[in-house]
């Protein structure tokens, strides 16, 4: 069996990053430290978190996929209205206001503060 434990993504400001993205996701940071690492996580669920990680050049899109439930789409669709943050139904259209997917019933992209496509899926 493998299961994905965790993932870094880049950020210029760990802390900034990750709490905008468990903001909108509705789920908490936590701070992972120790000689030679230092990362704000947020944990997805019991098996995945995703660490933030300082970086002064982010050479490359970063891009994070997810499966939610309707009520979770829901939920994270809102947050993305309240907070202001843009959103669409295409990687290469990421403002259009739509969660018309390409693959699942919904879905939407958006990008956070450093660039990083984060995308949510419902399959119904």
């Amino acid at each position: 069996m493998i299961k994905l434990d965790h993932t870094v993504l880049y950020s210029r400001n760990q802390s900034i990053a990750a709490h905008e993205f468990a903001d909108v996701m509705g789920l908490t940071t936590g701070r992972i430290a120790g000689p030679g690492y230092d990362f704000t996580a947020v944990h997805v669920n019991r098996d995945l978190a995703i660490y933030f990680m300082d970086r002064d050049h982010i050479g490359l899109e970063q891009h994070m996929a997810f499966t939610v439930d309707k009520k979770t789409f829901e939920d994270i669709l809102q947050r993305l209205q309240i907070m202001n943050i843009a959103y669409g139904s295409s990687p290469f259209d990421r403002e259009n206001k739509s969660t018309a997917h390409d693959f699942a019933l919904q879905g939407l992209f958006w990008t956070n503060v450093d660039g990083c496509l984060f995308e949510i899926m419902n399959y119904g």
